[in-house]
């Protein structure tokens, strides 16, 4: 099977428990509670499960996008990359993107993977 990037609106029980990996430090009930067309949710699917995710704030035409992870096991494949190019692609209404910097990441690697993708450092997140 292919790997997709999707935007999640609803989550199945097994959503909830693939983001439990994903995201252990946040309340997924929480999260499903506050999506809406300004507070959305990309998650890499494969198999039918989700590998990793990323939360998008819009306002205007700036996009913010935090909490962007992708499971241990599954790293170093691409993954992370292509869900920020494709939830990217998927609102290319978008003109102005920032990455917040949420201190959940190594910030070495952080910045090396921001780099790779075309994002400059600035004191509080990384913009394109």
């Amino acid at each position: 099977m292919k790997l997709t990037i999707q935007r999640i609106t609803a989550l199945t029980p097994q959503d909830r428990l693939d983001l439990a990996k994903v995201w252990p430090q946040i309340d997924i009930s929480q999260l499903e509670a506050v999506l809406s067309e300004t507070q959305r949710l990309y998650a890499a699917r494969f198999n039918d499960r989700l590998l990793g995710g990323l939360q998008l704030e819009i306002c205007g035409t700036q996009g913010k996008i935090s909490h962007l992870t992708v499971r241990e096991v599954t790293r170093r494949r691409g993954v992370g990359q292509y869900l920020l190019e494709e939830t990217m692609a998927q609102n290319s209404a978008l003109s102005d993107w920032w990455i917040a910097d949420d201190g959940e990441a190594d910030q070495n690697i952080r910045a090396a993977f921001m780099q790779a993708c075309g994002f400059r450092a600035q004191a509080d997140g990384w913009v394109r």
